[in-house]
């Protein structure tokens, strides 16, 4: 399976702070650890993180940072004031945990955060 193939196969989860899988819900760093087969972080705050930090665990899971888009692209978004999110890359827009509605989505079109960075498989 694709990452993009994984992430479609979590919507509906219901969203879950440091939540790891889909029985029990997840959060954007879970649903990214998923999506792409990598193990992540734990314990870390809602709010802070930087660009740098998440390069460092995209690099030794071996995904590349890119500048062109693809479906199935790991997104890092700034979702506010301090606060970083990531989604994966759809044909339609993003899949990501999303808070306010409590459970895993499909967002239709052009994200409202800002791209940060986006990663991919080395192979891809």
């Amino acid at each position: 399976m694709t990452p993009l193939e994984r992430a479609r196969g979590a919507i509906g989860a219901r969203f879950r702070l440091h939540g790891r899988d889909v029985a029990h819900g997840l959060d954007c760093v879970g649903l990214a650890g998923l999506a792409y087969g990598i193990a992540v972080p734990r314990g870390y705050a809602l709010r802070g993180g930087s660009v740098a930090q998440v390069s460092e665990v995209a690099a030794a899971a071996g995904l590349v940072r890119v500048d062109d888009a693809r479906a199935g692209d790991l997104l890092l978004l700034n979702a506010g004031a301090g606060q970083l999110h990531l989604a994966i890359a759809s044909e339609r827009g993003v899949i990501h945990a999303d808070a306010a509605l409590r459970r895993v989505v499909e967002r239709r079109g052009v994200p409202p955060w800002p791209e940060l960075a986006r990663w991919r498989r080395g192979e891809d």
